[in-house]
């Protein structure tokens, strides 16, 4: 009888054993193709926008330090930790990631980012944020996504003129002629390709970029330079 017994517990521990196993194993497969796994590392997802193609850590995790050497930016409603395209708050002993800051600078760009073009302007992006340089303060603004919808990954077409001295100018005329032929085609134009966007509209940058051009072209050619 007690033989039994003991015969029953053994195979009732044995079956135990088996079955929390087979839940190891299903848990560890279920972590491995990207699901949740306790004790796992933080979630992460994906951000395809514009084909970055970039894995980041969920917004809403804490984590207890700063990885790397963050950049560190007060604003008037705390201090943010600014590390790898990520944004992080101090909390307590802890960081909970957050979203980017809008109207914040920074000296740097993610270490990995997709330019995106909206009139002819360009914007830096990773992590759901939009970073735009700006010159006056020598850093880049996070700034609110582009409310136009012709964004695009492709860079707008130069507006570089390659430039033959068919009378043999000198340097020195070449950069005046140059410099006052600008100034007469961005007064006729109102397009300024020194200006961020061009100094206009969104949805007229093209077209007054190519009316720049042709502007620019007729003035060279008319003091006698060859332009393409």
């Amino acid at each position: 009888m007690k033989r039994r017994i003991y015969a029953a517990g053994a195979a009732a521990i044995a079956a135990l054993a088996l079955a929390v196993a087979v839940t190891t194993v299903q848990a560890d497969e279920h972590g491995r193709h990207g699901g949740p796994r306790a004790g796992g590392p933080r979630a992460e997802r994906l951000d395809a926008r514009h084909g970055h193609n970039r894995y980041y850590p969920d917004r809403g995790g804490f984590v207890h330090g700063v990885p790397g050497r963050p950049v560190i930016v007060e604003r008037g409603d705390g201090r943010y930790f600014y590390s790898g395209g990520v944004w992080y708050a101090p909390r307590g002993p802890s960081f909970l990631i957050v979203a980017a800051p809008v109207g914040v600078f920074v000296p740097v760009l993610p270490p990995f980012y997709t330019t995106v073009w909206v009139g002819g302007f360009p914007y830096y992006y990773a992590n759901d944020t939009y970073y735009a340089w700006r010159d006056a303060q020598n850093g880049y603004e996070v700034v609110d996504p582009p409310a136009d919808p012709s964004v695009s990954t492709q860079a707008p077409p130069s507006d570089e003129l390659f430039i033959y001295p068919q009378r043999g100018q000198s340097a020195d005329s070449q950069a005046s002629d140059k410099y006052e032929c600008h100034s007469w085609a961005s007064s006729q134009t109102g397009f300024d390709p020194t200006q961020s966007g061009g100094g206009v509209p969104p949805e007229q940058s093209q077209q007054k970029r190519g009316e720049y051009q042709r502007a620019m072209r007729a003035c060279l050619e008319g003091r006698g330079y060859s332009v393409r």
